[in-house]
């Protein structure tokens, strides 16, 4: 349950009700009012604007207005206070047997608690990493990789239908670039001294194999021949390779596409022409000549006239060519004909995850969506900024067997899969990120990843210490559900309670917004809570988890304990992190 929208529920029946008697006006639309937690804590467990939002199209003052539902609210069940605060806002505290209720639920829902039907099965087209099948994925993919794999992740989770999918840039200049490239290993894998690696081809060694493999295949069928000949058939090979290691580095992070889409296929299929004929029979294709950019010029800028895309007019700051100068469709044709395929595949909302050096093409994208779909389609683009790699503050000075770069399978390798998802979601994606990688190793509360892995191990280490005060208890989720929760009074066990009863709301909140990085924060608070408490009951020992004289009150605070671990293996799952049963100090 996401308590403050079933009280959002509780307080729209008041609000028809208050229609009822006369108090509000026919048609009163309580869509504006919002439940949510109070700033303070002091202040209670919930607090709501309805009699702000209402009172004025209904002709009262807003205080009066809060003082009619703040009667009827006093007469809900488990609602213990109610208390009206400013001009208007109501503030509601719930009882505790609310509270303790909220066990139970979790505890029978286990993992699952937290899903939702917020999404109502609305399908969402996730594209992130698309990467150009060039070499091997780095670090800075990682980030991307993980924000999209978990955002995915949680929008299952909130109940809409998810397809991942991964965009093949294979219809540039750069894949004639890695054919090449590879046309030199193949030289090198038939005997030849090809020497350096000439300035402007991928100089890296992952190329090697694919020299030899064409070499095992075809001898020195291509040694002769004119490059017209061998381009083709390298550049197809040579994409294959790339993205079947583009896909093995992935997997050490366990992320998989449902749906792989080639750039080089939708043009060949017409999908560019088609969207370009579209356009232009709606006006938005033009020639012109654009105004220079601002600031400094530069020095390859041509003012010529050019085939342009009327942006301007979706909100964009200008408008965009379409064409080169050699009459062939930009990046940017083939990008809008690929969003608005994702939209013909019945996509209403697309979600494009990118590198930080896409800032500039957000608008012109989003222009295009809008006019292609009529507005129909709503597109929000993540962009991850860079992700710096450190040694206890300085520099990393990993390996680079790319040549060039960190791989991603490079840092997975050096510290783990779950350690590196669980770090990229410690900033938002549009926040540069250190990764350090002495910090990721630290025992202690500095280190994200330790902190609520140990909350959840912790958990497991206060199972076995009732286990061994009573051999013959029964502390397993079945039983415990049916424990006396009532011996659950202090105010730091209540609190911590509330905590994990807003992870619907976090869940919810955060796909949304599409922040999977909220839940990274949510479950280091709530570990931070947990742990506090550990800590507290070394000073009052009455507070410990485990009393060996009293078992009911043990079965109790068992129950709390194995909440926290269900909630806490619940965000761990959503977020692709494995928990763990057992860590030393």
């Amino acid at each position: 349950m996401n308590v403050f929208s079933a009280f959002k529920a509780v307080l729209d029946e008041e609000i028809e009700a208050l229609v009822e008697v006369g108090t509000l006006p026919a048609g009163t639309d309580p869509a504006r009012v919002s439940v949510e937690p109070p700033r303070d804590p002091e202040h209670g467990d919930l607090t709501t604007n309805g009699a702000m939002v209402l009172a004025k199209p209904a002709g009262l003052k807003p205080r009066d207005l809060a003082e009619s539902l703040a009667e009827r609210l006093k007469q809900r069940e488990f609602v213990q206070d109610v208390d009206i605060a400013g001009p208007g806002f109501i503030n509601l505290r719930l009882s505790d047997d609310f509270w303790r209720a909220r066990l139970v639920e979790i505890l029978a829902a286990g993992e699952s608690y937290g899903e939702s039907t917020v999404g109502g099965g609305k399908p969402v087209n996730i594209e992130y990493v698309s990467a150009n099948p060039t070499g091997p994925l780095h670090v800075g993919h990682a980030r991307g990789a993980v924000v999209g794999d978990v955002l995915a992740a949680l929008l299952d989770k909130a109940g809409y239908a998810v397809t991942r999918e991964y965009y093949i840039n294979d219809a540039g200049g750069q894949v004639d670039v890695l054919a090449r490239s590879a046309y030199m290993r193949y030289r090198e894998a038939l005997d030849e001294d090809i020497g350096e690696i000439p300035e402007g081809l991928y100089p890296g060694d992952y190329l090697v194999p694919v020299g030899a493999a064409i070499a095992a295949r075809d001898g020195d069928k291509w040694l002769t021949a004119d490059e017209a000949e061998w381009l083709p058939d390298f550049r197809q090979f040579s994409v294959d390779a790339m993205m079947d290691l583009i896909r093995e580095d992935l997997g050490v992070l366990n992320i998989s596409h449902q749906v792989f889409s080639s750039e080089r296929a939708l043009v060949e299929a017409g999908g560019v022409d088609a969207v370009m004929e579209t356009l232009e029979n709606d006006g938005l294709i033009y020639v012109g000549t654009l105004e220079p950019p601002k600031g400094k010029l530069p020095d390859d800028w041509e003012e010529r006239p050019q085939t342009l895309f009327r942006a301007s007019d979706f909100g964009d700051d200008t408008d965009r060519p379409l064409k080169k100068s050699d009459g062939s469709w930009t990046y940017f044709a083939s990008d809008l004909a690929y969003h608005e395929d994702k939209y013909k595949r019945g996509f209403p909302v697309l979600i494009d995850v990118w590198g930080a050096d896409h800032g500039g093409y957000v608008k012109r994208v989003g222009a295009g969506v809008k006019a292609l779909t009529d507005g129909e389609a709503r597109i929000d683009v993540k962009l991850c900024q860079m992700v710096r790699l450190l040694e206890d503050g300085e520099p990393a000075k990993m390996s680079k067997r790319s040549g060039t770069f960190v791989t991603l399978r490079d840092l997975v390798q050096a510290v783990g899969k779950d350690v590196v998802r669980f770090i990229m979601l410690t900033r938002k994606n549009d926040a540069p990120l250190d990764f350090d990688l002495v910090k990721v190793r630290e025992q202690s509360r500095d280190n994200p990843v330790f902190y609520v892995q140990y909350a959840h191990a912790r958990t497991h280490s206060v199972a076995r210490m009732a286990a061994d005060a009573f051999p013959d208890g029964d502390f397993s989720i079945v039983a415990l559900k049916g424990a006396d929760l009532a011996r659950l009074t202090d105010s730091d066990e209540l609190a911590l309670i509330k905590q994990l009863a807003a992870w619907p709301r976090t869940v919810e909140g955060a796909a949304e917004a599409h922040e999977p990085h909220r839940l990274a924060f949510y479950l280091y608070d709530l570990a931070a809570a947990f742990h506090a408490l550990w800590s507290k009951a070394r000073g009052e020992p009455g507070l410990r988890f485990v009393i060996a004289e009293d078992e009911e009150l043990t079965r109790a605070r068992m129950a709390l304990v194995l909440a926290v671990r269900t909630v806490v293996a619940s965000g761990l799952a959503v977020m692709g992190v494995t928990p763990v049963d057992e860590l030393r100090e």
